[in-house]
């Protein structure tokens, strides 16, 4: 799944995306390490994987969206 990246705290690697449809997400940090990351900006898209819907949904996996 594609979002867009909207917060990222480099002290503590959480931070948070938005879907296509708008809405937010939280990632904490064990999410953001399993992509190997280094650092993340406001506004890029990224590729995330997730577990669960609704309000349950939870992020596993950050990484940069390439073409």
């Amino acid at each position: 799944m594609q979002a867009t990246s909207f917060t990222y705290d480099s002290e503590t690697r959480t931070g948070s995306v938005l879907l296509d449809d708008g809405t937010p997400v939280d990632f904490d940090a064990a999410a953001f390490d399993a992509g190997g990351l280094r650092l993340l900006r406001p506004g890029q898209r990224v590729r995330i994987e997730t577990e669960g819907e609704g309000a349950s949904l939870r992020i596993t996996l950050v990484t940069l969206q390439t073409l």
